[in-house]
């Protein structure tokens, strides 16, 4: 299963935890294929054609990007918009992304009690998430768990970077796999 990791970050070269991700994915470059969004489209005109060729080609397509006010950066949001096209991606003749396996690593720069329904954020990681679930069931792709490490603005060490690197490693490993088949 050949994997995408759609990397969104609009100042890669000061993070501390998506610039080591990085690093750590590209030392699989058989496995593992980095499309660096900010790096790509510095000007934010999209190659549709481009993206939707490379999303065809991968089965497992994650979304790696700092939390930014709750949501995403805004190079993907405008990259989500322009590459799911009706008739692509959706509606009747939409099929092209349906079946591929769809997954987010997000670092976050709060505390991870604090995305707890009591916490300051008073929602869920998987709550902040909700529009990246919802667009994957749209689209008939399968909506993987997230992984995300917490801290990334202020509290995390480097000890704790380097272990979510490997970690997120694993966590692409894992979804390459073929999802089983329901027992019949």
């Amino acid at each position: 299963m050949s994997t995408l990791v759609i990397l969104a970050h609009p100042d890669l070269e000061h993070s501390r935890v998506n610039k080591r991700w990085r690093q750590a994915l590209l030392e699989h470059p058989a496995e593992i294929t980095v499309h660096e969004l900010y790096e790509e489209y510095h000007n934010w005109e999209i190659d549709v054609a481009k993206e939707q060729g490379l999303l065809e080609a991968h089965d497992l397509i994650i979304f790696q990007f700092p939390l930014y006010w709750y949501s995403y950066p805004p190079l993907l949001k405008k990259w989500l918009d322009d590459v799911f096209t009706h008739g692509w991606a959706y509606g009747s003749n939409g099929t092209r992304l349906r079946g591929k396996k769809l997954g987010i690593a997000v670092s976050i720069g709060d505390k991870k009690e604090n995305y707890l329904p009591a916490g300051s954020v008073s929602f869920t990681v998987d709550e902040v998430i909700t529009p990246f679930r919802a667009s994957a069931i749209h689209v008939g792709a399968i909506a993987l768990p997230y992984f995300a490490v917490f801290g990334a603005s202020f509290q995390a060490s480097d000890d704790e970077i380097e272990q979510s690197a490997a970690e997120y490693v694993a966590y692409i490993t894992r979804h390459r796999l073929p999802t089983p088949s329901p027992a019949q």
